[in-house]
């Protein structure tokens, strides 16, 4: 008689699954090292569908109220969340039986809340999964004054207080979550983000140019953290201070500051200089990394992007595209010499390293070589998955 499979219980708030590429590769990473996966996330982006099987995975979505711009819009969102996640935990738990580990993926840390209940009269384990530092997400977004923030701290040490075994996504978040909650070492763990099953043989479109020379390309949230604005600002400068009309922007990705974006891009002149499409399907997605000629990462220097790998700069990697990008810690980790870093919060600066890197073709395929060999040794998730089961054998072990 076989040994009853383990049974896993991921919670994901922000993105949907499939949609969040992290998740979903942990979940079939563990999947395939024999556990049965549950996934609660939230219905939205396309996603919505309340319940649904996918690859083998359970996967349950709840309602939410929306992608939130202000604090009351949050404390709203977070509320519907931490509900919605309860219901699913609850009905998956009488269809299916007890977890023996809960996975939580931040932001927020409040997912502790549908844990606890599980870990006390259930007797689940808990995994964190640290995807972000929430409290430095919080000051880049409304600063460090103030009870709310003084609750996102608290709720920090509430989720490292529960968690068996934290897993972070780079070595600085590591440090500040095992100093903050008084870690022992053996039980945090660096499971860094990679992509994989992206169609790096997609073939180019050259039709996303425009009719210019050159395609420069943006992959990610639009949010008011992920610094567009800088962008847009830096293409007004080449296009009507330097003049240069030989360059096409293309912003791909959805957010809460899209619609905000794209009257900002309109305000500045660039209709027919910035394309933005919204969310796009992944074969538009490889067809576009296979067609621009460098990528871009205008995630401004600050306490919190500082500390996040940015899946933007990962994927440029596995297609061998140069990057422009605001020198962040974690952000020249990554890419490590397929960056040009500016190391300013300054559109102007941004703008001259891009029309630089450009202008030199040699210098940008050394760059997107240099990349993708680090994505492809040092930083591939099969490195990243054996640190995940590791994690994992860990936490049923505590």
């Amino acid at each position: 008689m076989h040994a009853a499979r383990r049974r896993v219980l991921i919670l994901v708030e922000n993105l949907p699954v499939p949609l969040d590429r992290r998740v979903w590769q942990e979940a079939c990473t563990l999947r395939d090292a024999g556990y049965d996966v549950t996934v609660i996330c939230p219905r939205m982006r396309g996603f919505t569908r309340a319940e649904e099987v996918l690859d083998g995975i359970q996967i349950y979505r709840h309602w939410i109220s929306g992608e939130a711009k202000t604090t009351a819009g949050f404390l709203l969102e977070y509320t519907t969340a931490l509900i919605g996640g309860l219901v699913c935990a609850l009905k998956a738990w009488s269809r299916h039986g007890r977890f023996d580990i809960i996975h939580l993926c931040n932001p927020p840390d409040l997912l502790f809340l549908v844990a606890l209940p599980f870990k006390l009269l259930g007797g689940a384990r808990v995994l964190f999964d640290a995807h972000d530092l929430w409290p430095e997400m919080f000051e880049a977004k409304f600063g460090a004054l103030g009870l709310l923030y003084r609750a996102v701290c608290l709720a920090e040490r509430c989720t490292l207080a529960l968690a068996d075994v934290v897993i972070a996504t780079n070595e600085s978040v590591r440090a500040a979550l095992m100093r903050r909650g008084r870690l022992h070492d053996d039980a945090v763990f660096v499971v860094r983000t990679a992509p994989v099953n992206l169609d790096t043989a997609a073939p180019p479109d050259d039709s996303l140019r425009r009719g210019k020379a050159h395609l420069v390309g943006y992959i990610g949230v639009l949010g008011g953290s992920d610094g567009v604005d800088y962008l847009l600002e830096a293409a007004h400068h080449l296009v009507h201070t330097r003049r240069r009309h030989d360059i096409h922007f293309l912003l791909m990705g959805g957010g809460p500051e899209f619609d905000a974006l794209v009257k900002k891009r309109d305000q500045l002149g660039l209709q027919e200089h910035v394309s933005m499409p919204g969310l796009v399907s992944d074969a538009f997605l490889c067809s576009a990394l296979r067609s621009i000629d460098l990528g871009v990462a205008c995630d401004p220097i600050n306490a919190y992007n500082d500390c996040c790998t940015m899946n933007k700069v990962l994927e440029y990697m596995a297609f061998a595209r140069p990057m422009v990008m605001f020198g962040t810690v974690e952000g020249r980790y990554s890419a490590g010499e397929a960056a040009a870093y500016v190391m300013e919060n300054d559109a102007a600066q941004f703008a001259e390293a891009i029309s630089a890197l450009l202008d030199d073709p040699a210098r940008r395929a050394q760059m997107g070589r240099a990349g993708h060999q680090r994505l492809t040794t040092e930083l591939n998730w099969e490195r990243s998955a054996q640190c995940l089961r590791a994690a994992y054998a860990r936490c049923l072990s505590s």
